[in-house]
């Protein structure tokens, strides 16, 4: 794994149960099975406005703490995502250790389902990096609590995009008051799915686009079919451009990288963006980059894993995701007049909504 697409600071969680206390965390489930060789960690943030809706991720974690401190900030994250976009769930995330190229197998994800059904409704997983569809088909034999399922919402990936595209869009007419894309130079970090459909509105609206991935078939893929510039990871933060696109795993945000980037707008699919979010959130700020906060920008996913929750339309999600440009619009408009860092307002967005349904729920 590229050294710049790790997926959470370099910290070692050495007591989880502080780590979860500080954190505001509920519950963290950690599920083993020797036969099928499942190691997952199932993290519940927050169940205040409803259960605990999150994707499960399927990674290599080059240490067991990496992956307990990337479940912690994954449904911490949910939480405040679903509580800006209004909806009705808490959050929740759960991490699979495991090469989800090599590793993968029905009885594994059977195995997992019955985990998740253990907890009786209080989480409800779906797909996320390194889990498709038909994964969730097998955990959904042991548990009703699983969406994202073919035939139903399927695929949150194209909805996600879209709802980055419009908060990309809006991004864009805060800084030049004009939301077209054409003609920017905008690098993509990561063209996996939700990464590809992003290209794909970009190319439509003739941005000029820089690709990466480190999966390299895929890069040459995308890069033939949208006829986009493929450059190798370690390179793609030295990209002149004008708006970052992480579309990968967290933390590229940070001192290393933040130190190349020549952009002025950061707007992208990836959770947890920001390795340090006080710190580079400020230095966001100080550098005049308009940042779009990730968990608002890139909540088409569980928009579209609502729906199919509360038996709402295709449609629905399709609008709902488009909302997601206001959003983005007026979290920038009040940091500008705060003057304090975008990060800041979406977290006061998400959490005013959470201390009213808890002052309802008392």
């Amino acid at each position: 794994m590229d050294k710049n697409q790790t997926t959470v600071p370099s910290e070692k969680v050495l007591n989880p149960l502080e780590t979860m206390q500080r954190m505001g965390h509920e519950q963290l489930v950690f599920c083993n099975d020797a036969e099928t060789g499942l190691r997952a960690i199932i993290s519940i943030h927050n169940t205040v406005l409803g259960p605990a809706l999150g994707g499960t991720r399927m990674w290599m974690y080059e240490r067991e703490a990496d992956a307990v401190m990337d479940v912690l900030r994954l449904s911490r994250g949910m939480t405040y995502k679903n509580a800006i976009s209004n909806l009705d769930l808490g959050g929740g995330k759960a991490v699979i250790i495991g090469d989800s190229r090599t590793m993968k197998s029905e009885a594994l994800f059977r195995r997992f389902g019955q985990f998740v059904d253990s907890l009786s409704g209080k989480y409800i997983t779906a797909e996320d990096v390194g889990i498709n569809p038909n994964d969730m088909v097998h955990v959904s034999k042991e548990t009703k609590n699983v969406v994202g399922l073919p035939g139903k919402s399927g695929d949150p990936s194209p909805v996600t995009a879209y709802g980055v595209y419009m908060g990309m869009k809006a991004c864009a007419a805060a800084l030049r008051g004009n939301d077209s894309l054409k003609n920017l130079k905008i690098a993509v970090q990561g063209v996996g799915h939700v990464g590809r459909y992003l290209v794909q509105h970009l190319t439509a609206e003739g941005a000029e686009l820089y690709i990466t991935d480190i999966h390299q078939e895929t890069l040459k893929e995308v890069a033939r079919e949208f006829g986009a510039i493929a450059v190798d990871p370690k390179d793609i933060y030295n990209v002149a451009m004008d708006i970052y696109a992480p579309c990968a795993l967290g933390a590229t945000l940070n001192d290393e990288n933040l130190e190349k980037l020549s952009c002025s707008i950061i707007a992208g699919a990836a959770n947890n963006q920001l390795e340090d979010e006080e710190r580079h959130g400020q230095l966001l700020m100080d550098k005049g980059i308009i940042y779009a906060p990730d968990f608002a920008i890139n909540a088409g996913g569980v928009i579209n894993c609502f729906s199919e929750v509360s038996g709402k339309s295709q449609e629905w999600s399709q609008q709902k995701a488009e909302e997601i440009y206001q959003t983005i619009i007026e979290i920038l408009r009040r940091a500008a007049i705060q003057k304090v860092p975008s990060y800041k307002i979406a977290n006061q967005m998400a959490e005013e909504r959470l201390r009213q349904r808890g002052s309802l729920n008392a």
